[in-house]
């Protein structure tokens, strides 16, 4: 890298807020509300109540950036004031009721899944371990999706894994590239997590 973008870089990171619980609370808003705008991000599929979206790479970021406790109340705060009524969840989606449907167990495994990659990732985590926290993440909503799924369509495993998985897998992949990318290039300067 060219040593004015290094600069660059090296600016853009610098801590602005040097007190250690005041970055962690402003990191737990920020992954909310990016949460929250990320579902807004939604392409309804005709053959799926499962919008595709971008809530799980914030939920994965979240994790691996704030590391596992923070990063899961980041993302149980998201969850918690939606369910409370603020449209933030998929297309304006809100409340209670959208928890008990079809794709409310994406969003209740949404906390485990910050924990999950925050935990396997790692502080300081290396490469293969950083996509593995990443990946298991993204599995671990699949899992709370699938799981709720089943329970409410009543449908067989195969016909969830249909609906529920098999058309999210590709984009699924490129956003746990993109988070690894976007951990990646945080993680090169000490300045990126406390």
């Amino acid at each position: 890298m060219n040593t004015f973008a290094e600069s660059v870089r090296s600016w853009a990171l610098q801590e602005v807020v040097e007190d250690r619980r005041a970055r962690y609370s402003i990191g737990v808003v920020a992954f909310a509300l990016a949460t929250a705008f990320g579902a807004q991000v939604a392409v309804v599929l005709p053959w799926t109540p499962v919008p595709v979206t971008l809530q799980p790479l914030f939920v994965i970021l979240a994790g691996v950036v704030l590391g596992p406790r923070m990063g899961a109340l980041a993302i149980a705060a998201y969850v918690t004031v939606g369910a409370l009524g603020a449209p933030v969840f998929a297309n304006g989606g809100a409340g209670l009721p959208w928890l008990l449907g079809p794709t409310g167990g994406y969003l209740l495994a949404a906390p485990a899944a910050a924990f999950v990659a925050g935990v396997v990732a790692g502080r300081e985590g290396a490469a293969l371990r950083t996509i593995a926290g990443l990946t298991l993440g993204v599995a671990t909503m699949y899992v709370g999706g699938v799981s709720q799924l089943l329970a409410v369509t009543g449908l067989g495993l195969g016909e969830v894994l249909a609906l529920g998985v098999v058309p999210f897998l590709v984009g699924d992949v490129t956003k746990i590239l993109l988070a690894f990318f976007v951990v990646k290039s945080t993680r090169r300067t000490s300045l990126g997590r406390a």
